[in-house]
């Protein structure tokens, strides 16, 4: 019996340890990066959503909110990766910037990083926010874009999205979202407000299942003659190819002997066939 008792009490142990580790397993390769559904301050959120300044690029279709902050590689990485699979689905990306506040008296934005997003708070452009993204963080200057820092009124806008993403940030972790970037915000199908603190692309699946978009986008098919096309050139083993030209004779040097026409070839004369010998004349006496 006691023998019993200490191999009961191992299986039960053993079981434990399988149990934990298999739950460890699905929380840390699968449900740590599930979207959550908000059920709390989902009209503060849609509030919050339609009174912010969003850039899109258009499309007209349900839309999906991302958030961040201009130098951050996971943001930069989604909206280069999945925002044309999103509007291959008929998705409208939205998206809104803001500038970090200082942190323990170090500043995480620049004064040209400031400018530019008071401008586009302000003007929404598409443009400007395409040509900012595609220009290096070090290389950007905000030409011609008025300066936030010293006005009034930038800087209040400035300021204004910082409070928008604080505010976002309280309602979301009353979901149990801790609040990293890109922060993506969406409705399913069914119309449940859903978010995602989405730095880790394993992250980025649930998105696509829930809008039904493609896990990759297929290159554009291009009709033959089209002349957005590849053009094929002579040499690149196409089957057609340019006939040979034909050359001029070449001149002969100067000083040097004409040289003698070729004679024409002269067939050679059939031969004639060989005579049959005769038989030479047998005298009979």
């Amino acid at each position: 019996m006691r023998r019993f008792f200490i191999w009961s009490a191992l299986a039960a142990v053993i079981g434990l340890v399988l149990a934990g580790g298999a739950y460890w397993a699905y929380w840390n390769y699968y449900a740590r990066f599930q979207p959550v559904t908000v059920t709390r301050n989902q009209a503060d959120i849609q509030r919050l959503l339609d009174e912010a300044s969003w850039v899109s690029a258009g499309g007209g279709g349900a839309p999906l909110y991302i958030i961040g902050y201009r130098d951050s590689e996971a943001m930069a990485r989604y909206e280069r990766e999945e925002v044309p699979k999103l509007r291959a689905a008929g998705v409208e990306a939205r998206t809104i910037l803001f500038a970090r506040p200082d942190r323990e008296g170090l500043a995480q934005s620049t004064a040209a990083e400031r400018a530019t997003i008071a401008e586009l708070w302000l003007t929404r452009d598409w443009t400007l926010f395409q040509r900012w993204t595609a220009t290096p963080v070090r290389n950007w200057t905000a030409a011609g874009i008025p300066a936030a820092d010293g006005n009034l009124a930038r800087g209040a806008v400035v300021e204004a999205g910082r409070a928008f993403v604080a505010r976002l940030s309280a309602d979301l972790q009353e979901a149990g979202l801790s609040t990293r970037y890109p922060l993506i915000i969406w409705r399913d199908r069914e119309g449940f407000m859903k978010a995602c603190a989405c730095s880790d692309s394993r992250s980025w699946v649930f998105i696509r299942d829930d809008l039904d978009a493609p896990d990759r986008l297929d290159p554009p098919v291009v009709a033959p003659g089209d002349p957005q096309g590849p053009q094929a050139f002579p040499g690149d083993g196409t089957p057609e190819s340019l006939p040979y030209p034909t050359l001029p004779p070449l001149a002969p040097a100067e000083g040097a002997a004409p040289a003698e026409a070729a004679a024409p070839a002269t067939p050679p004369l059939p031969r004639k066939a060989p005579e049959a010998k005769q038989d030479e004349e047998t005298t009979f006496f």
